[in-house]
């Protein structure tokens, strides 16, 4: 099987992570936590999060699943996970609710959603058809 490469996802994890990152430093250092750029704060924890979760998923998925290597939709999907988790949590620890045992149980429910949405996908799979010549 060919070695998979990272190259198409290296512009959409250069743009979120220098867009994402630059943008939060702005914000924070900037302007004053009125109810615009507290949105934009989450949008933008969002955006650095998957920008900067993006290669480790891809090299997870590298290590561990090179047999069965996901499609690119899987790995932006998975990353976008760990965004929408950081950035939820951020929310959470804005209300002073965040607690361990809710973080720990929001990222089993983030796993258990991924892996029923890529056993969903694998069971809709439907194989090539051989021709025979």
């Amino acid at each position: 099987m060919k070695n998979p490469t990272f190259r198409p996802y290296l512009l959409a994890t250069l743009i979120m992570f220098i867009a994402g990152w630059a943008g939060l430093y702005s914000l924070v250092n900037f302007t004053l936590p009125t109810l615009g750029p507290r949105w934009a704060f989450f949008f933008l924890a969002v955006l650095a999060l998957t920008g900067t979760a993006l290669p480790i998923i891809y090299f997870i998925n590298r290590r561990f699943n090179l047999k069965n290597f996901p499609a690119a939709n899987v790995i932006i999907r998975q990353a976008l996970w760990v965004g929408v988790y950081g950035a939820t949590l951020a929310w959470m620890q804005l209300g002073r609710v965040a607690t361990v045992n809710l973080a720990a149980g929001m990222a089993f429910g983030f796993v258990l959603t991924e892996v029923l949405i890529r056993m969903r996908e694998k069971a809709q799979w439907i194989p090539p058809e051989i021709k025979n010549d």
